[in-house]
């Protein structure tokens, strides 16, 4: 009953505002000038034409075609087209992003029954509306790994097609099968410690019994292990039941392996991971990236990061270990500072483009004294351990690093500042944080709409025109 709600919900403002948006802007727009035309080939059944300026593979082109091909025997029986490619117009092509919006809004609601099983369904098709008023390029990337353990292969298909959609997916694809691994291993290690007990010492393997004069440092680490205080004590004991469990776990994780494989395979022979347009989009130590991508991720979740109660755990959290979290602090304040001084990128579009948000952020915010940029980084210091403080409640600390890397990973090579870009780590950071308040749901969802309602009215009843080119700008 909760995916059908859901899925109720979002169609009652995908439709309507599918309708307005073709009815105002019927032509093609800012990007769809390129993807358009080259779906309309694929439709076409020319499937060797490539417009040089689209940088992604033609994943969504094939979900294109198929929606295309749901509606094709209505539209016959209609005479609205007469041909399979007549079908193709702007407005069906841009259908195809209302149909992934439904169905995205179900799998998310989907995923938050997988991750959270005992989340009644009131608050499962709650938190799957909020989140699907947010993006959607996530669910493509994520359902996969909701499969059971033994349907690895399964996962890694669909995990093949979220890079065939997006190339930056194969990251968060690493990201969890490396999430599967160390699930593998503490599952493993819960099963071996519990037949440990259940066993006399001397008939353990060989591989967890203590050797002697280290039995009491074996002990100490197997409870320092099980109360998971120390991340490097999660990181040795994990990384040790690995070794001890690689050839299992290389057999089950073999198809991602493969998937890997075939994109190392892809960007050698690309010589980039980028398909067109190579040079607008080369690689560039974007440190700053993160810093940005943590604040907007913590502004998006105001009532979880910005509360008294979230700084008084901050403040908690520092006290019980001082010289630790005062080193911890200095290297992230270090590390900010350097990123925004030598690694903050300015990319021509985003100093040119007055349609984005970025823009104005840009221009208004941290261009509007050369010490913004500096008087920012204790709030973007302050979102990263508010982040990571939060997740480290639910999630082993191994856990929140792998997330940190493989949000670096993402970001820091993309010169554009793009919110497109946050949307798969933000999506992450919600899901994983196991954010119970129902209040800070709604407010979400409040913002959520705010910001939609924004936008859309300025991209439909407020247009404006550039003086050195023809044509109606919109907002986006």
């Amino acid at each position: 009953m909760g995916r059908v709600t859901v899925a109720l919900i979002v169609s009652s403002w995908v439709i309507p505002i599918s309708i307005l948006v073709n009815r105002i802007v019927p032509d093609p727009y800012m990007d769809e000038i390129f993807h358009v035309p080259q779906a309309q080939q694929y439709c076409k059944g020319n499937f060797t034409s490539w417009d040089p300026m689209i940088t992604t593979l033609p994943g969504l082109y094939f979900f294109s075609l198929a929606h295309v091909a749901s509606l094709f025997p209505g539209i016959l029986l209609t005479q609205v087209a007469s041909s399979y490619s007549d079908t193709c117009s702007t407005s069906i092509l841009r259908s195809t992003n209302g149909a992934l919006a439904v169905i995205c809004s179900i799998l998310i609601y989907q995923i938050i029954t997988c991750l959270r099983p005992t989340l009644d369904e009131r608050k499962a098709t709650l938190y799957a509306f909020v989140l699907s008023l947010c993006g959607i390029t996530y669910c493509s990337a994520r359902y996969v790994f909701c499969q059971p353990e033994e349907d690895y292969l399964f996962s890694a298909m669909l995990g093949a097609l979220a890079v065939l959609i997006r190339q930056t997916n194969i990251i968060w694809m690493l990201f969890v099968a490396c999430a599967g691994m160390i699930d593998c291993t503490l599952a493993r290690r819960k099963d071996e410690v519990q037949l440990g007990y259940a066993n006399a010492p001397d008939q353990k393997s060989d591989y967890f019994a203590p050797s002697e004069g280290v039995a009491s440092g074996s002990n100490l680490r197997k409870r320092r292990f099980n109360n998971a205080v120390g991340l490097f004590d999660e990181i040795q004991d994990i990384l040790l039941m690995a070794w001890h469990l690689k050839w299992e776990l290389l057999v089950s994780f073999s198809p991602f392996v493969l998937v890997l494989a075939a994109f190392v395979a892809f960007v050698g022979w690309n010589g980039s991971v980028v398909l067109g347009a190579k040079e607008a989009h080369a690689v560039s130590p974007h440190f700053a990236q993160v810093l940005y991508y943590s604040l907007v991720s913590t502004l998006f979740m105001v009532p979880v990061h910005f509360t008294p109660s979230r700084a008084a755990s901050l403040i908690h959290s520092f006290q019980k270990n001082m010289p630790l979290s005062l080193f911890q602090w200095f290297t992230a304040f270090t590390a900010g500072f350097l990123s925004v001084h030598f690694f903050s990128v300015a990319h021509p579009y985003l100093l040119s483009d007055n349609r984005h948000y970025p823009f104005y952020l840009w221009r208004k915010i941290i261009k509007l004294h050369w010490s913004m940029k500096y008087v920012m980084v204790p709030l973007y210091i302050y979102s990263w351990f508010s982040i990571s403080n939060v997740l480290a409640k639910v999630q082993k600390k191994i856990w929140v690093l792998a997330y940190f890397v493989a949000s670096a990973a993402a970001l820091i090579p993309a010169p554009l500042i793009e919110f497109r870009y946050y949307s798969i780590p933000f999506f992450f950071l919600v899901l994983h944080s196991h954010v119970d308040d129902d209040r800070s749901w709604l407010f979400m969802g409040i913002l959520f709409t705010a910001i939609n309602v924004f936008t859309m009215f300025m991209f439909l009843f407020r247009p404006f025109h550039w003086q050195h080119e023809a044509g109606t700008q919109r907002f986006i």
